[in-house]
């Protein structure tokens, strides 16, 4: 069993967490005294980091997907040397503390992904194991510069979310052997013990998706040289990932150990029992010298791995000059000095908008091979297939579209995974229907801003006789209401060229690039300024009488409901919208240009929810939408069905104008 120094040492890592969540009066106590001596092993016999650097790109990824168990991470990124202060374990979970009650990526030094929500870290850590996979075979020559592996902390909640399902059985398919989960199997969930609903043999399902599995017995749970055998175990197994379910015991040494009750709740009244059961003398938040050390001497082992690997690298550099030049360009999150970009005219451009986003995907896809992505098994509806660049799969991993099957939860989750590895851009598409699927990874990614491009098509009504099942209304409203999201609804092929070239930039995400099933008139050569979210399209001579505003496929409608009205004496000018969070962006005397606050007969036309359009039409305005369902019909006849058409449009602005 462990020698006298190893429990000393675990102990820490236990109660420097313990401690945390008391002092908060809020946390989780649980998992970490349970979890602690595997974490234990992994952190100090296995896992490559360097506290001093915590971004070198080498580095193994550790991901905490039981984010409620946050205090465990903390108390070992403190211990080992990242910047986490003791000071800012005692403010755990308190207003503006550097220890959030979940840990979130970018606001903790050490923390590789947001986690919380449980399933999505195992989500990600499916995202980072592609990546490394794609970006060592993409990189790799004589000298190996990408070479790390994904550790992932899950417990039974994170198991029974549907997402990690579809990821687990995503990465037995891709045989990524190179991620390892730790599955913190207790048997307890928050309000029972798990054999109220988790009955399953978890071992026999992840050996079913073509994962290794290793136990570790109850007895062993806490003997890390047994936990340490299997996690080199795992990393023996290069062509399945592996799953250690290590049958731990949720609040090891407290009086109700092994019981819900510890779970989400601070020691409290039993902290005492806890610290004379494992025999830590020691006032809250003190760390005993040889475990300070111990720690402190584990921490700066990096420093000599990264200069190792700096070493390599620049071997590898010396010989692979421009290889080099794009891996540092990916890495460092910057474009190329150009980019290859297609044109759109009245000849090409009278085409489906997803049908011009996977134009000018393809067109800039070999001078941007960063650019990685798939969709929910609808390459050839979405467009979204980036042509001669090969598949992403076992054997081939340099390919760089990732085949997602129809697991649009799991594909959004590993996105993010896959774009917070560093050195890759990467797509998600699907229908937008189906963003539904995989809101919760979508809004993490909104709440980490990260560089990623969603691609949901079929974006209306007007998709047609697949019906009101698939046809989005609300999706819209949710998109734009998600903070961080910037929502691109482009109207022609031109728009949707510019959306792509504003979704690319560094430091922009996540982006959603909303485009049509049906074919779209070209609006004419202009300066389609989506940057800036909405700008004048068509403008009347003289006077102006209403503004006719439209995002995507009603644009072109309002154009038309324009042209009819100027028949009839009224003249309207036409705001193309394509983005309400970049053109609430602007300065006022921009947005005032567009619409002026004068000019108080407005309408709005979008066939989605109307919600949110009064902030544009004004109390005088009409917001022209839908908020019912669809219908299983040709689109021509859902526009006529609805009122989608010129001279309805035209009749709903006059109407306007008769009453303002």
């Amino acid at each position: 069993m462990n020698t006298a120094a190893d429990e000393l040492r675990i102990n820490a890592i236990r109660f420097l967490a313990v401690d945390a969540v008391q002092q908060a009066n809020s946390g989780h106590p649980g998992l970490p005294l349970g979890a602690a001596a595997a974490a234990y092993a992994l952190w100090t016999r296995h896992l490559r980091f360097n506290p001093a650097d915590p971004h070198w790109f080498n580095r193994d990824r550790f991901v905490l997907s039981a984010g409620h168990g946050s205090a465990l991470l903390y108390a070992l990124l403190h211990l080992t040397g990242y910047d986490l202060t003791l000071d800012d374990l005692r403010a755990f979970r308190q207003l503006g503390s550097r220890t959030p009650g979940h840990p979130e990526y970018h606001h903790t030094a050490g923390v590789e992904v947001t986690t919380g929500p449980l399933g999505q870290g195992f989500g990600n850590g499916v995202g980072l194991a592609i990546a490394e996979a794609h970006l060592a075979a993409a990189y790799n020559r004589e000298q190996t510069i990408v070479d790390h592996h994904t550790y992932v902390l899950a417990g039974d909640g994170d198991l029974m979310e549907g997402v990690a399902s579809e990821a687990a059985s995503l990465a037995g398919h891709f045989a990524l052997g190179k991620l390892i989960v730790l599955y913190d199997d207790n048997k307890v969930s928050l309000a029972a013990a798990t054999d109220v609903t988790f009955t399953e043999s978890v071992r026999e399902r992840f050996e079913a998706y073509g994962w290794q599995t290793i136990e570790v017995a109850p007895e062993q749970a806490n003997d890390v040289d047994t936990i340490d055998r299997a996690i080199s175990q795992a990393k023996g197994d290069t062509l399945r990932p592996t799953l250690i379910a290590i049958r731990t015991t949720i609040g090891y040494g407290s009086p109700e150990a092994g019981t819900f009750k510890t779970h989400g709740e601070p020691l409290g009244k039993n902290m005492e029992a806890t610290r004379k059961a494992l025999h830590w003398d020691y006032p809250p938040f003190t760390i005993p010298d040889e475990p300070a050390a111990f720690f402190k001497e584990v921490g700066g082992r990096g420093a000599d791995l990264q200069a190792e690997w700096n070493e390599r690298y620049g071997a590898w550099k010396g010989d692979h000059a421009d290889l080099a030049a794009q891996f540092e360009r990916a890495r460092d999150g910057k474009l190329p000095a150009e980019l290859p970009w297609p044109e759109f005219n009245e000849e090409n451009g009278s085409i489906a908008t997803r049908d011009a986003g996977g134009t000018v995907m393809n067109a800039i896809a070999a001078a941007l091979p960063e650019l990685v992505g798939g969709s929910a098994d609808l390459d050839p509806s979405t467009k979204t297939y980036l042509k001669g660049q090969g598949d992403f799969q076992p054997g081939s991993y340099g390919g760089r579209n990732i085949h997602y099957g129809v697991r649009e939860h799991a594909m959004a989750a590993a996105s993010n995974g896959i774009a917070l590895h560093g050195g890759l851009l990467p797509f998600a598409a699907t229908f937008f229907n189906f963003v539904d699927y995989l809101k919760p990874a979508l809004r993490l990614a909104a709440l980490n801003k990260i560089r990623e491009v969603f691609v949901f098509t079929h974006d209306s009504v007007f998709l047609g006789e697949d019906g009101p099942t698939h046809q989005p209304i609300e999706q819209l409203a949710m998109i734009r209401a998600t903070p961080n999201v910037i929502d691109l609804r482009p109207a022609d092929a031109l728009e949707t060229l510019e959306a792509w070239k504003f979704a690319v930039q560094p430091e922009i995400g996540p982006s959603v690039i909303v485009l049509s099933r049906q074919k779209l008139p070209f609006l004419g050569a202009r300066n389609a300024d989506v940057a800036r979210g909405a700008y004048i399209l068509r403008e009347p001579d003289g006077t102006i009488d209403l503004i006719l505003i439209a995002s995507g496929s009603e644009v072109s409608l309002a154009v038309d409901g324009a042209k009819l009205l100027a028949q009839r004496g009224t003249k309207a000018r036409v705001v193309s919208m394509p983005s309400w969070k970049l053109f609430d962006a602007q300065d006022e005397a921009y947005r005032h240009t567009i619409l002026p606050p004068d000019i108080r007969a407005r309408m709005s036309i979008e066939a989605g929810a109307t919600i949110g359009w009064s902030k544009y039409v004004g109390d005088r305005g009409i917001a022209y939408g839908l908020d019912h369902f669809g219908t299983s019909a040709p689109a021509g006849a859902i526009a006529k069905e609805y009122g989608f058409t010129p001279e309805h449009v035209a009749d709903v602005a006059a109407g306007l104008l008769a009453n303002v």
